[in-house]
């Protein structure tokens, strides 16, 4: 795949490229909070839905992630509706989690379960190929050779491009990497949420892909007299913004996915792609964490 144009929006942070040749604006889009409260059932506002993935796309984003038990199903299905046939876009999806009901998340690899998984998302997405297929989490109670040996076979068949891991340690990567190729990793990364530091470093380092969710989870450091307020009524932007603005600056690697069910959420979010940081203030927000 090959980025949008750079009068786009979301292409003003550059380009990421994914198991050396996915390449997609470094603003990408999170398609959990489209569905129903709890990520259960469909949205209050389907339309709504809809119209958000559309404008994503007009404004650069060539980059969805989403995962099947996102509903479950219902992601994956509001994108093939919204966005099918993709023409230059990316769509990164996920399994290996199963659903009880709203905020219930079951880790579930067995081999058998992850090729459900792949298979149903192709069907749901209207796909032969997913560019970007992530274990959703590791099984604890299922060998991680069997997990990656699964996802590793359905890449041979051409079911999948890349596999990427959610939710890892740096020892799990290597650890991964001893049995499959690891284009990218995706764990929970904010300018306040930072356990995973050395894990983005060790993928800048290694040149995978770090995708952090939950991207703009800033707590009180964007409350109305915390550091992150300040620097954006400073810099005439918001805090979100300067959040998502640090997150690009943190390393070239790195690809966050804010997500949101609202389009003046979303456009101020692709907004960041373009707000330069000043050397001083990266350094002083991180420092924060």
């Amino acid at each position: 795949m090959t980025s949008q144009t750079s009068a786009l929006p979301a292409a003003a942070a550059g380009t990421v490229t994914i198991g050396g040749d996915v390449t997609v604006n470094r603003l990408g889009f999170g398609a959990m909070r489209i569905t129903g409260p709890g990520i259960w059932g469909p949205p209050a506002d389907e339309p709504g839905a809809i119209a958000v993935l559309r404008r994503a796309v007009e404004l650069g984003v060539n980059f969805i992630d989403t995962a099947d038990a996102y509903g479950p199903a219902v992601s994956e299905e509001l994108i093939r509706q919204a966005l099918y046939p993709y023409d230059g876009i990316t769509i990164a999806t996920k399994g290996g989690y199963v659903r009880g009901g709203p905020d219930e998340w079951t880790p579930l690899g067995r081999p058998d379960y992850l090729r459900q998984c792949v298979e149903l998302s192709l069907r749901r997405l209207g796909l032969e190929r997913i560019d970007l297929y992530q274990l959703h989490r590791v099984d604890p109670a299922v060998p991680l050779a069997e997990q990656l040996g699964t996802l590793a076979e359905l890449r041979a068949e051409g079911k999948i491009r890349h596999i990427g891991l959610s939710a890892v340690t740096v020892a799990q990567v290597e650890q991964a990497r001893n049995l499959i190729e690891v284009a990218s990793v995706q764990n929970a990364y904010s300018l306040r949420r930072r356990s995973h530091d050395a894990v983005v470093d060790y993928c800048a380092a290694e040149g995978i892909t770090f995708i952090p969710y939950f991207p703009i989870d800033a707590g009180t450091l964007a409350g109305p007299d915390g550091p992150l307020s300040t620097a954006a009524k400073e810099l005439g932007t918001t805090p979100s913004q300067v959040a998502l603005a640090w997150l690009l600056q943190r390393a070239p690697i790195v690809l966050p996915i804010p997500g949101t069910s609202q389009v003046s959420h979303l456009e101020e979010n692709v907004e960041a792609a373009a707000l330069p940081l000043p050397h001083d203030l990266v350094m002083a927000l991180s420092e924060l964490g």
